[in-house]
């Protein structure tokens, strides 16, 4: 029997680390602004995230053997390509894209006994239609649809994988208005459903497969968007996760995640195209391995 069998590996493995597709829905900068129709964006990103502790019901927490969390160490990166159109749907500004990730997930410190992952994640494809369109006044209303696919690396005898073996599917509604000359205000709300996922053995703490289930997940997300210049663009934005609890072989598990982190941003229309970073990190979290980092850059190109 292997090592990840001989013991309860928690539940939160699965149903709480997300390492792709947790950054994939949050919105940059003027996201929620009307694209021009008849563009062809290719956009390429680059994730590194880190998670570190884990916290049960609001405390550092442990899982048998208690010797894996005292230094956990969970470390994401990702390159992403994504392709998109943008056009009118009746009168309507909308954009679709796909976009596939490729990385890798790597356990270390305590964790570090455990396999890693590198390889494909799981395929998405999206639709946003702006139902409302203001450019004059700087006011928008989006509203996006979202497809996971498990096309992704995964075994159901690891714990970390880059697939969540598992559909998922996101509703988005956004809106964007000015507040001041050079700066307006974001909020965004999405909800996430989860398909069941009959293959997940090591992240449940089992040593065949069980069947896992897991609650929607909502977030919010809001703050504010300053034009510097023609050139540079800041924002900052506050996030707040909730819901998501998992059930494995019809046993729930009271694992609701709540969280709140934060996430800043900075933009550079250059002649290659956009160019993005963003930084962040949770705040609090209920349940879970914290997120010690996020780092993402972009590029985008529209043609």
């Amino acid at each position: 029997m292997s090592l990840m069998c001989r013991f309860r590996l928690a539940p939160l493995f699965f149903a709480l680390f997300i390492p792709l597709m947790a950054w994939a829905i949050d919105l940059q900068p003027n996201d929620i602004v009307a694209p021009p129709p008849d563009k062809n964006l290719i956009t390429i990103s680059y994730f590194n995230t880190e998670n570190s502790t884990l916290y049960k019901n609001g405390s550092v927490g442990t899982v048998p053997p208690a010797r894996l969390y005292t230094n956990p160490v969970i470390d994401t990166q990702s390159a992403i390509l994504r392709g998109a159109r943008t056009y009118t749907l009746g009168e309507l500004p909308a954009v679709s894209y796909i976009q596939l990730p490729y990385g890798t997930v790597r356990p270390a410190g305590s964790l570090g006994g455990l396999s890693s992952d590198t390889g494909i994640g799981d395929l998405t494809i999206a639709t946003a239609i702006w139902p409302y369109a203001d450019k004059v006044n700087r006011t928008y209303v989006g509203i996006a649809g979202y497809l996971i696919s498990p096309t992704g690396s995964y075994s159901s005898q690891r714990a970390f994988n880059l697939s969540e073996n598992r559909f998922r599917t996101d509703l988005q509604i956004g809106f964007q208005t000015s507040i001041a000359n050079s700066i307006d205000g974001m909020v965004a709300v999405d909800t996430m459903w989860f398909g069941g996922n009959s293959q997940c053995a090591a992240a449940c703490g089992t040593a065949t497969n069980a069947s896992l289930l897991q609650k929607p997940l909502t977030t919010t997300q809001l703050g504010p968007i300053w034009r510097i210049n023609q050139t540079f663009t800041v924002g900052a934005s506050y996030f707040y996760v909730a819901g998501g609890a998992t059930t494995i072989n019809s046993r729930y598990l009271n694992n609701v995640v709540n969280t709140q982190r934060f996430l800043l941003s900075s933009q550079a229309h250059t002649p290659i195209g956009r160019i993005s970073l963003q930084y962040g990190r949770d705040m609090e979290i209920k349940n879970g391995f914290i997120q010690t980092r996020v780092l993402a850059l972009r590029l985008m190109k529209d043609f």
